[in-house]
């Protein structure tokens, strides 16, 4: 076999997300009407006008070596400008010392998880969770240890607590979470941070909180997206602009660590040493450049909170049930009688494509996308209340 049996196992778990936007794409071809996809978290909205300008001035007079070589971990006034935005955001005493530029957000979680993880090693996910995660452990070694949350998807602590052992060495957090759009509050952060704490002593050696964080900005019901950098110490932030300033091609993003972070310096230093290994080498240069002014910018969040109270309004009238997104761009609804691969077969009859739950380790659920034009939500309505009609109708979906 030309492919190692690991790669194999793992392709055969590969994205649910992927597999429905490529039936989407067989649905596009046939010409026999509108497709209604759901299924892919890639934002439409072009980036606000400060990155732009910022481009084209950075294209119309490059500042010398812009294409050169640089620092591991990123250009030094690149990284001054996110700790300034880091410490003003969260109150926390961030130096450019504590930024590494990283290719996305996933990037980053690769550099992080590579520096901290021996093999063996557990890190806890927290169901629903982004499906790639379950790679990047594999990635470097560790083992996955699934953790549920409460039917509100908030963090369930007795049972985060109950699922520590001597070898869990990471806990990850996705807040606004993909796909659920729950936003952590900050009693349950800072709970789980007591938690921690007390785990680490009793054993005598950290136990670490990576939070991707790269909705931070898509918030609806918040003036602020709380983080775990504001709640424990022993925690390191992933992000990147893909969704806040709509540049998921660009591939920019940073991690943070927190100051007090137990032997900061010496994993800063692997973390900058494991960005050139691992093959990331740098984020892009011109990005580096281009976001420096536009930390502070975002999309246009209302575009997108329109069209989840339209979705939320919607779909509780005809009867599902939906925990109301707090940020991101996803919901998370319940399947009619908990059957989310039959849910999403019979939705592609009427042409509209979700994700089921099986893929972020919960069944009986389905995710939607609503990063998608205002007639793209309304214009699947109709097929959303069909299905609920033929389950109660008929106790199953028909072919």
């Amino acid at each position: 076999m030309p492919v190692s049996k690991r790669v194999s196992f793992l392709m055969t778990r590969s994205s649910w997300i992927r597999r429905m936007f490529e039936e989407g794409e067989k649905l596009r071809a046939d010409g026999k009407g509108a497709v209604y996809d759901f299924s892919i978290g890639n934002p439409m909205l072009e980036p606000p006008g400060i990155f732009s300008q910022t481009l084209k001035d950075l294209a119309a007079g490059p500042p010398p070596g812009l294409h050169r070589y640089m620092p591991n971990v990123g250009y030094a006034s690149t990284r001054k400008a996110v700790a300034e935005y880091v410490t003003g955001e969260y109150k926390v005493p961030v130096t450019a010392d504590h930024v590494i530029m990283t290719v996305g957000a996933a990037g980053g979680c690769n550099v992080a998880l590579k520096a901290l993880l021996d093999p063996g090693e557990e890190v806890i996910l927290l169901l629903p969770f982004f499906c790639e995660y379950e790679f990047y452990i594999d990635n470097h070694g560790g083992v996955m240890v699934l953790v549920p949350t409460r039917k509100d998807f908030e963090l369930d602590l007795d049972a985060i607590e109950r699922a520590i052992t001597p070898k869990t060495r990471v806990i990850i957090v996705n807040t606004p979470n993909n796909p659920s759009g729950v936003v952590y509050s900050y009693e349950s952060l800072n709970r789980l941070a007591d938690i921690l704490r007390r785990k680490s002593a009793q054993r005598g050696s950290p136990i670490y909180l990576l939070s991707d964080e790269a909705y931070r900005k898509i918030i609806y019901d918040l003036d602020h997206c709380p983080s775990v950098l504001e709640a424990y110490d022993n925690s390191i932030m992933v992000t990147s602009h893909s969704k806040d300033l709509g540049l998921p091609g660009e591939r920019v993003g940073w991690l943070v660590i927190n100051p007090k972070l137990d032997d900061g310096a010496a994993i800063y230093n692997a973390m900058a040493f494991l960005n050139r290994t691992l093959g990331y080498i740098n984020c892009p240069s011109i990005m580096q450049k281009a976001i420096e002014p536009c930390l502070r910018a975002s999309i246009d969040i209302n575009w997108y909170r329109r069209k989840r109270d339209l979705l939320v309004k919607n779909l509780k009238s005809f009867g599902y049930d939906v925990v109301n997104p707090g940020g991101s761009f996803y919901m998370f609804p319940s399947a009619p009688g908990g059957d989310d691969l039959g849910f999403c077969r019979a939705m592609m009859k009427w042409r509209v494509l979700v994700v089921p739950g099986n893929g972020f380790g919960t069944p009986g659920h389905f995710r939607l996308s609503f990063c998608v034009p205002d007639e793209v939500c309304e214009g699947a309505l109709p097929a959303f209340e069909a299905a609920m009609k033929e389950y109660r109708q008929h106790g199953k979906f028909r072919d």
